[in-house]
């Protein structure tokens, strides 16, 4: 009988996603985090509920045939990568296995599958990072990203896949400058420190940069080293601005409470399929820029040509209303942030797109108040999914014609089933992989009324 905090040996015959694999002991199935297929892993039974059953690594005993060395010495403590150490091609066929599952589980059946888009770059394909301050081990100043599962720890990033040289470099001077002047790290439990984090932006089309320092205001901080120290950096791109952000907010969450503009602008500037989009330190944006134009032009195709009204629901900054913008007479958007709002009417105006109206609001309450009848409703939802209550205001409006843009897949399974039983029905299904060496993946869905 297995109890928690057993530990045993067990091979795993599967995986599920995001990245879980499954064993069977003595009948009994194990999920097992952090796991994959093939391996032999000797494993300790961290919880049992209502005849679940899940468990961690303690040592791999036999690698899985998929495995290969990873090209990062953080692999494995750091958070960031997940799949580093299992070739491209299979990364793919895995993300693909665990989308078509899902949606067969939920009874989604009778769709054209027309496969997974690649990323165009595997390596430097992020165009955001947020660094954390932090301790190292030997008690100096750290900067990097969380180490897995651990909440206050930081995993150092030197050699990481995931950005280009322009990131660790202006880590690295960062970390140097702010080590000199001994000034302290935020400390999450005693609330107690000064550097928050270091937020880097670098458009993939324009190789404009923004830098944005995240402190408390426990103390006052000149920072005209650190501006200097940046902008003599020998850089690929280009710094078009730097920003201090003060955030005395308990949260590890980065906001502002306040927001200065320490040298230059504050945005940075994005092209994407012909359109021009302002992006700043705040807005949403996709965060693999030449993956985003291969999403977006996957919308676009399922869209299709000569639209009437077409309503973009959870449309962040407007950047999918104005790609399809040529392809329709009206478009709305609705979005419940409004800084996001107020980016998406400049981006509009800044492509010179006079026919796309943008709204601050719940698509909730937002749903009621509009007087036209979509011929296509555009769903681009968060994590995790649309909310019950707004997936009943969106089948009274009874649009014929949905796509629906996913970065959860298992969310996506769930709304599609409420769809299904509603009358609606997936014709077209396409991945497009965005988040290389993770097991995140996009997916999009063309749905038309039965």
């Amino acid at each position: 009988m297995l109890k928690k905090g057993s530990i045993i040996t067990a091979t795993i015959s599967d995986t599920v996603f995001p990245n879980k694999g499954v064993a069977y002991v003595d009948g009994q199935k194990i999920i097992v985090h952090d796991a994959l297929e093939g391996q032999t892993v000797r494993i300790r039974i961290t919880r049992k509920r209502r005849g679940k059953t899940e468990a961690r690594i303690l040592e791999v005993l036999e690698k899985s045939p998929l495995e290969q060395e990873a090209p990062c010495a953080q692999f494995g403590s750091c958070g960031g990568c997940t799949f580093l150490n299992i070739p491209y091609e299979s990364q793919l066929e895995i993300k693909t296995r665990h989308v078509l599952k899902l949606l067969a589980d939920a009874g989604i059946e009778g769709f054209e599958f027309l496969g997974i888009e690649p990323s165009p770059n595997v390596t430097a394909y992020r165009n955001k990072m947020e660094y954390t301050f932090g301790d190292s081990e030997d008690g100096i100043l750290a900067l990097g990203l969380h180490k897995k599962r651990m909440r206050y720890e930081v995993s150092p990033v030197a050699g990481c896949q995931l950005v280009d040289e322009d990131f660790l470099s202006i880590l690295d001077a960062a970390l140097d400058h702010f080590r000199a002047l001994e000034v302290p790290f935020y400390h999450k439990k005693s609330h107690q420190g000064v550097l928050r984090h270091l937020v880097i932006r670098k458009a993939g089309t324009t190789g404009e940069i923004l830098v944005n320092l995240v402190t408390t205001s426990q103390q006052e901080l000149d920072l005209a080293g650190l501006v200097e120290r940046l902008l003599q950096l020998n850089l690929m791109g280009r710094i078009k601005g730097i920003l201090h952000t003060i955030n005395d907010g308990k949260a590890d969450a980065i906001q502002a409470d306040a927001l200065h503009i320490l040298w230059g602008d504050d945005y940075i500037t994005e092209k994407i399929l012909g359109l021009t989009f302002r992006i700043t330190a705040f807005s949403f944006f996709q965060t693999n820029s030449f993956g985003a134009e291969k999403l977006f032009a996957v919308v676009r195709d399922f869209a299709g040509e000569d639209l009437g009204v077409v309503f973009d629901l959870y449309c962040g900054t407007g950047t999918i209303a104005q790609i399809i913008s040529p392809q329709a007479e009206k478009v709305i958007g609705i979005e419940i942030v409004p800084e996001a709002i107020e980016a998406a009417r400049e981006n509009a105006r800044l492509n010179g797109l006079d026919n796309c109206r943008f709204i601050a609001g719940d698509v909730l309450t937002e749903l009621d108040n509009l007087e036209e009848q979509p011929d296509l409703i555009i769903l681009d939802p968060p994590r995790s999914g649309i909310h019950p209550k707004a997936l009943d205001k969106l089948l009274a409006v009874r649009p014929p014609r949905l796509v629906y843009v996913s970065c959860q897949p298992a969310s996506l399974a769930r709304d599609l089933a409420v769809l299904t039983a509603n009358g609606y029905r997936a014709v077209k299904v396409r991945c497009v992989d965005m988040f290389p060496h993770t097991p995140h993946v996009e997916t999009v869905v063309s749905i038309t009324k039965s």
